[in-house]
């Protein structure tokens, strides 16, 4: 059928369609699925309807569809149903617990990556992986997919890297760990997440003081000048398909075992690290809640890594409560820059973990003996050579060191009572802080006066709530009062 393009200017981050509802049912679509439009090219798009706008004869295309066939207001295309690809058939495999291999995951990530899946095929994915789990075998075939089905940035160095699953409240180790060890030589550069659950991802949180989105080309040349980055990973291209499938479990609140494995280890294969150290914090309201859960996670880790050849160290950490006192991109920023500035109020706790960590690094790389990669890591944050370095990674990704205030109001949450701190839930602080503005309210969020074990006195303040707007100020308050993230006994 052919029909008239009608530009509305429709940025929708993905190819779709609308189309009148008299047209869509002439050609026999539905809202979701898919149109075949042709031109010179062509290129499939989601379908929408609507009743007015547009005339039976015209088709509104979303600004990717025109860029992509180079369209114009008026031009002629034309339109035809499409039927869905054979990768919603594997997801369907997947939905009733197959084992899917090689071949028909790279197929999966192909099609996520070129728009040709919607998002509640991608969702239903995500679900059936959540419901089945995956084998150790398929679990390494969906990371070697994810990472080919994209870029990778091959560097002349060795690279080394870290990462942590997630869920604990204010855990903001990385960049100090990237500062301590890019300044002992080692390359690390640092593709990170923005926010999925929580209130700040180490994204948001280096966007206070510097840009986080460089093309690759620009990457290699910031990890030429400093061995180090802190990056967003999203606007890389690196297993873009693991960026579409976070965009959809952002909305589900869903984080699949099997996903978070493979997302993880994708992401380092695609910047050629040789080593990486895995961070796996256990608790009651962290993402793995036992000793138990913590240890098959770890084994699942290393078996899915052996079968990658990649050389990688799953740690098992605290994950009891929030760590550092700020949760939200500012205040978790001056928790940082307190740490590295070495100041008499920084958070030791978030410091202790982070020389932790940087000393398996550090030993990883053969920067020092085993057992000794703890000292030398204190020994570089205690010189200022990591706060120099991670000045020197600010300046070069297009920031400056800059004096952070968190949002001008606050509300001050205290003790009802005296007695001691028995609970910090982890996910009750981050649902409090994305209440209250987080993560794109850059300045909201919560500064933690406690910690589990602390006594308090009745009235005595336990934490502040910051938020930009009297309306979020509010939200947060009756979240954190509905939700009781701290509890006295």
């Amino acid at each position: 059928m052919l029909l008239k393009v009608k530009s509305l200017k429709l940025l929708t981050g993905k190819p779709v369609a609308i189309l009148h509802k008299k047209t869509a049912k002439m050609l026999a679509v539905y809202p979701g699925e898919r149109v075949r439009i042709r031109n010179k090219h062509s290129l499939v798009a989601i379908v929408d309807t609507v009743k007015g706008l547009l005339k039976e004869n015209e088709i509104a295309l979303s600004s990717e569809v025109l860029e992509e066939l180079n369209l114009f207001d008026g031009y002629a295309v034309d339109v035809s149903a499409e039927p869905p690809p054979k990768t919603s058939h594997y997801i369907l495999e997947k939905l009733n617990g197959n084992h899917l291999d090689y071949n028909k995951l790279f197929a999966i990530a192909g099609d996520i990556v070129h728009n040709a899946l919607t998002e509640t095929e991608i969702a239903y994915f995500v679900s059936g992986v959540y419901v089945h789990g995956m084998s150790d075998k398929e679990l390494a075939d969906l990371t070697l997919a994810m990472v080919r089905s994209g870029r990778q940035l091959k560097l002349n160095d060795i690279v080394y890297d870290k990462h942590c699953i997630g869920g604990i409240a204010g855990n903001r180790t990385t960049p100090i760990i990237v500062s301590i060890c890019s300044s002992a030589g080692i390359t690390m550069p640092k593709t990170s997440s923005r926010a999925i659950t929580s209130a700040a991802g180490t994204a948001d949180v280096i966007e206070c003081l510097a840009k986080v989105e460089f093309p690759i080309e620009e990457i290699k040349k910031i990890i030429a000048k400093t061995t180090g980055c802190m990056v967003w990973g999203g606007a890389l291209g690196l297993a873009p398909a693991d960026d579409k499938i976070i965009q959809v479990e952002r909305v589900l609140s869903l984080d699949p075992e099997a996903q978070l494995i493979a997302s993880i280890l994708s992401k380092k294969i695609a910047v050629n690290a040789k080593g990486v150290v895995i961070d796996i914090p256990y608790g009651l309201s962290a993402k793995v809640k036992n000793l138990a859960e913590a240890k098959k996670l770890q084994s699942k880790f290393e078996k899915t890594a052996k079968f990658l050849k990649l050389n990688i160290q799953a740690v098992l950490t605290d994950g009891s409560q929030p760590i550092g006192n700020g949760v939200g991109p500012v205040l978790e920023m001056r928790d940082i820059l307190a740490i590295l500035r070495r100041e008499k109020s920084r958070p030791l706790d978030l410091e202790k973990k982070s020389v932790f960590l940087s000393g398996l690094v550090l030993e990883m790389a053969g920067k020092a003996k085993k057992g000794y990669g703890e000292k030398m890591a204190l020994e570089i944050l205690e010189s200022g050579r990591a706060f120099k370095k991670f000045k020197e990674i600010i300046e070069v990704q297009q920031g400056k060191i800059r004096e952070l205030q968190p949002a001008k109001l606050s509300f001050s949450i205290k003790s009802d009572k005296s007695g001691k701190i028995v609970e910090i839930d982890n996910k009750k602080i981050a649902s409090v802080a994305r209440a209250s503005g987080c993560p794109s309210d850059k300045a909201s969020g919560i500064y933690l006066h406690v910690h589990l074990g602390t006594k308090v006195s009745k009235n005595q303040p336990i934490m502040e709530i910051y938020a930009e707007t009297d309306d979020k100020l509010n939200f947060a308050k009756d979240v954190c009062k509905k939700l009781s993230p701290v509890k006295i006994k």
